[in-house]
This record gives C-alpha cells, sequence and structure tokens, in this order.
C-alpha cells in the first residue's frame, strides 16, 4: 500500500509543478530588498521569441543632398512624403515595401499600370497609417521616447499586423431552453489576456472608450463616491493582464508593491501615456477606416481592426528589442507644415441652378459657397410648386462606399442651406450620389460638387 501511495504523492507534486517554470530564471530587483520588487525573466521564452522574429531588414543610409527635385512636384498624387527629394522618397518607398509586403512588392498598394491611381484600398489606408506614424513620432514622445517607430514595427515583414483587436459578441454556448446561457463575453482561454476567465474583451471600453481604468479606491475604507462594478474591475484586470502578457512582464514592471496606486516607477507613467496613445490611434486613425475596408477584412461586427499593446511590443517591453530604426527615416519622424489648400472655384448661380463646391475630404459647406443659392432660393420664393432636385457627386477614385458616403453628407450639407433659406424640406428631393468621370481623381472640384436644379 505504502508504494501505492508513495507513487500517488510523486505524481500529484509532478502535476503540481508542471505548470511551474523550471530553473534557471533570471531575476532583476527594482526596489528595496524584501519588497518582491522584482522583475522575472526565462531565458528560454527570450530565446524562443527571438527566433521566432524576422531579421529586422538592413537599413540604408540616408541621402546627403537635401535640395533636389521633391516629390511632390515630380510624382503625382503624393499627399504625404511629398517634401522629401525624389532619392529619399524613393528610399522610403522601398523600405516599406521591405517592412510591409516584401513578397507581394509594391503593387500590394499600387496599380502598377498607374502609381498615382487610388483605386486599391491597400494604398488609401497605407497612407493614413504614415500619417499616424508621423503622429506617433512627432506627438506621441512621451511613449515611443527617441526610439521612435516605423511600419516594421508592428507589421515585421506582413501586410496585416499579426496582433489587433476587434470588437467580439458574446458566444452564445446553447440553444434554446438550455440551463446554460451566452458567455457574457467571459471565460474564453484567450491568449490576449492570458487565457483567463476575465472579460476577452476589455478593449472597446478602456482603449477605444475613455472608461476609467483605474478602480481602486483612494482610501482604505468604503466610501460612497467611490463606485465601481464587478464588470469594470473585471475588465481593468483583463486589460492588466494583456499589457503583462504583450510586454512579457510582471505587474511590478510598472506597479510598486506597497501600493500599486503610487506613480514611483517610471514605466508606470510611460504606460498611462502609452493608453491614451492608444485611444487616440483607434478614435482618430483606425476606426475612420472602417468603410474603406472590404467587409472580409472587418471584425464580426463590422469594425476594422485595431491596436492594443502587443500590436508593437509582441512579448517584448521594447518593441524590436529597443531597436532604433525611425531616425533613418526622415519622413516617419514629423510631419511638414500642411500646403495651404488651393481655393475653391467660385459657385455656379442660375436662377434655376446652382453648382456648390467643398474641400476635400469635408463635408462642410463654405459660406462663399452657400452664396451660390441665392437666386435660386429667389426662384423658388416665386415659384410655390417648384422642386429642388439635389444631387452630390463624387471622384471615381478610391473606395466607392466611402465616396458615395462623403456624396451624400455634401448633399445633406447643402439640403440644410435651402431650408435655412426658407425651403419646406417637401421641397428638396436628394438624388442618389453620381461618379464623375473615371479621369476626375478627388483633388479635382468638379469631383466633389453638389448640383442644384429646379423641377
Amino acid at each position: 500500500m505504502k508504494p501505492i501511495l508513495r507513487s500517488a504523492a510523486l505524481l500529484a507534486a509532478a502535476l503540481a509543478l508542471a505548470a511551474c517554470e523550471r530553473f534557471p530564471v533570471q531575476s532583476t530587483q527594482q526596489g528595496y530588498r524584501g519588497t518582491g520588487m522584482v522583475q522575472i525573466d526565462n531565458p528560454r521564452i527570450k530565446a524562443a521569441q527571438a527566433a521566432a522574429r524576422p531579421p529586422i531588414p538592413p537599413d540604408t543610409p540616408p541621402i546627403a543632398a537635401t535640395d533636389g527635385p521633391k516629390a511632390r512636384d515630380t510624382f503625382q498624387n503624393v499627399k504625404v512624403l511629398g517634401d522629401l527629394t525624389v532619392a529619399e522618397f524613393t528610399r522610403h518607398m522601398a523600405a516599406i515595401t521591405a517592412w510591409v509586403s516584401p513578397e507581394q512588392g509594391c503593387n500590394y498598394c499600387h496599380n502598377p499600370a498607374n502609381l498615382a491611381d487610388d483605386s486599391k484600398y491597400q494604398k488609401v489606408v497605407s497612407r493614413r497609417m504614415l500619417e499616424m506614424t508621423r503622429h506617433l513620432n512627432a506627438d506621441w514622445g512621451k511613449h515611443v521616447g527617441q526610439t521612435g517607430v516605423t511600419c516594421y514595427t508592428c507589421h515585421r515583414g506582413q501586410p496585416v499586423p499579426a496582433y489587433t483587436w476587434t470588437k467580439a459578441p458574446p458566444a452564445p454556448r446553447s440553444g434554446p431552453g438550455s440551463l446554460l446561457g451566452n458567455d457574457f463575453g467571459q471565460n474564453k482561454a484567450v491568449p490576449s489576456i492570458a487565457a483567463t476567465s476575465l472579460p476577452y474583451e476589455p478593449y472597446s471600453a478602456l482603449l477605444k472608450g475613455d472608461q476609467a481604468i483605474r478602480v481602486a479606491g483612494a482610501q482604505a475604507l468604503p466610501v460612497s463616491t467611490h463606485k465601481v462594478s464587478i464588470q469594470a474591475t473585471e475588465q481593468t484586470y483583463a486589460l492588466m493582464m494583456h499589457f503583462s502578457e504583450a510586454l512579457g512582464v510582471n505587474c511590478t514592471y510598472c506597479h510598486n508593491t506597497h501600493s500599486f496606486a503610487t506613480w514611483d516607477v517610471p514605466a508606470r507613467v510611460t504606460a498611462w501615456h502609452g493608453i491614451r496613445m492608444a485611444r487616440d490611434l483607434n478614435v482618430n486613425y483606425l476606426e475612420p477606416l472602417g468603410p474603406t475596408f472590404p467587409k472580409t477584412s472587418l471584425g464580426p461586427l463590422g469594425d476594422p481592426a485595431k491596436v492594443f499593446c502587443a500590436t508593437c511590443h509582441q512579448g517584448q517591453n521594447k518593441p524590436l528589442g529597443g531597436a532604433a530604426m525611425a531616425g533613418q527615416y526622415a519622413g516617419l519622424i514629423a510631419a511638414a507644415p500642411a500646403a495651404a489648400a488651393p481655393p475653391l472655384p467660385p459657385p455656379l448661380a442660375e436662377p434655376a441652378r446652382a453648382v456648390l463646391y467643398f474641400g476635400v475630404g469635408s463635408a462642410a459647406l463654405d459660406a462663399a459657397q452657400a452664396q451660390g443659392l441665392a437666386r435660386l432660393l429667389d426662384t423658388m420664393a416665386a415659384r410655390p410648386r417648384a422642386l429642388a432636385i439635389v444631387s452630390g457627386f463624387h471622384s471615381a477614385a478610391g473606395t466607392l462606399s466611402s465616396n458615395q458616403e462623403l456624396a451624400k453628407q455634401r448633399a445633406f450639407a447643402v439640403r440644410d442651406a435651402l431650408k435655412a433659406g426658407g425651403i419646406a424640406e417637401t421641397r428638396v428631393r436628394l438624388e442618389r450620389p453620381q461618379q464623375t468621370g473615371a479621369n476626375v481623381a478627388g483633388e479635382d472640384p468638379s469631383a466633389r460638387r453638389v448640383e442644384v436644379t429646379l423641377q
């Protein structure tokens, strides 16, 4: 009997230790002795991560000459890196291809028959991502520091970054009449939160919305002014698990063990800025790109992929081990002053027809353009049965659904101007958005006009 018990005890001990990391592990003391302020690293895990990472593409040195012809004056439809010389622009494009689409090449974003064409959604998205990268390096130095970011920071040689998130609906676990309901967004082994039973998509509330992350009270005893739900608390803990998993660190990397609420650990300040940075990128750059992507590239609820810590960090407390790539690419560091928008053509103002023009990407009706409705309003006042037919026009380049939506919003702006001029809404009829000729790009004012005719 004793040998059986001994064997059972050994088996139980083996099972209990199976989830523990085997020695040796490395520890780094970050605070006073005896306070538990220690960062634990497993060299085997680090070695496996390093082996799985593709090698960083070699940099080509910047071209010294800065007085050559500019890309915006040499090539067509260059909207972001046009302030670079042609030589530097070409170098940047070659690097971006190596970072994002080394197998697909330039044609992943470009139409080889016409490099100025915007018909591929990848080009529209990549242009916005370049603007986002400049914004990151110029305005979020308190998180990215002097290292900066490039396209490679997230893409790592893949057209789509490996680590992103989209909204996740609660998954039903059973059919009607069963005792089991849905999972209410929890209890699913999702890697991004270390396979815990916590909410597996806390990011909508905390990295896109501005829900408060701090849930611990500032006082030891409960007070009526501090009320936080269990759900919000679990979302916070899920986000903390994501931080730990994404950076490959434990809690003491950012927090002091004697009080998690203190700010005496520098990494916590960096993380605070990182949270605000992720919210900024998700709200102002990534979420608005939803209409640009095809449905097959969207999440199950129709939203585009967004960023969280793992997007850049990918298991390291410093992305790419702290490799500073951005400094070699001046076009990614800071945006050049925006060129003044060309003036809009004067509106066409006739008694029975008006043509109004809008700025690039804008649905705001300029006051000078609204004056083009004056003669038509006089005619409608004299002809009470006349109807105003409003037609919005859009470019043939770019994403059709986005262009149609912008044309519709411009038509709405003109309709509202007619109503403000005393015309009843029943006398205004909106037509479906219309496309201009295939050779008219969005920069041409005729591709961003609204026509009003009387009937």
